[in-house]
């Protein structure tokens, strides 16, 4: 298929054509879905540069196990969840080398529907978030990004992480308990 071709197919029919081994339909997905992966990527490692490493390595293992998918999943989902194992892999590589440096997050602002305080609120507390959220353990911030920014519901999180639904939901308690008080703190330290 030629580049021009893209054009012409959509999601499913690309995938149905990067399962068969076509490259130009697989680098369309990739365009499609490149923003949404370094975004997961971004948010589970709190480092742009690993965030991009992490991206580049998460196509990698699709591109390689892409003839395997089965369409259990949106294409979305399933490279979602590559994106977290490959960010997870990398998290693991950095505490082994003691190298747990963890950067300022971006995210970009979505101050939709609220009023200009607490738009102003919001985007001055976010840097605080960002960084209560990076000192989170990899355990607890993995939960909490994954439920309360991607929408994760517990049975998923506990399927994808292989922990009991239980231990889900006390990670969750926990992570939003450690931002709460971090967050409670800095707005101690203001007044």
């Amino acid at each position: 298929m030629s580049g021009r071709e893209v054009g012409r197919f959509d999601e499913q029919d690309l995938v149905r054509l990067a399962v068969l081994g076509d490259d130009a339909a697989f680098g369309e997905l990739v365009r499609i879905h490149q923003h949404e992966v370094y975004t997961v990527a971004l948010r589970m490692v709190s480092d742009r540069e690993l965030a991009y490493d992490v991206s580049q390595e998460a196509f990698v293992r699709a591109w390689r196990a892409i003839p395997r998918f089965r369409g259990d999943a949106k294409f979305s989902t399933w490279m979602h969840r590559i994106t977290v194992n490959t960010a997870l892999t990398h998290l693991e590589r950095r505490k082994r080398t003691n190298t747990d440096a963890l950067d300022a997050m971006h995210v970009d602002p979505e101050a939709d529907g609220l009023t200009p305080e607490r738009a102003g609120e919001s985007a001055a507390m976010r840097p605080h978030l960002e960084t209560a959220l990076g000192d989170l353990a990899v355990p607890l911030r993995t939960v909490v990004v994954l439920k309360d920014v991607y929408g994760w519901s517990h049975a998923e999180i506990s399927e994808h992480l292989e922990i009991s639904i239980t231990a889900a939901k006390v990670r969750l308690h926990r992570g939003r308990k450690v931002l709460r008080s971090a967050l409670w703190e800095h707005k101690g330290d203001r007044s």
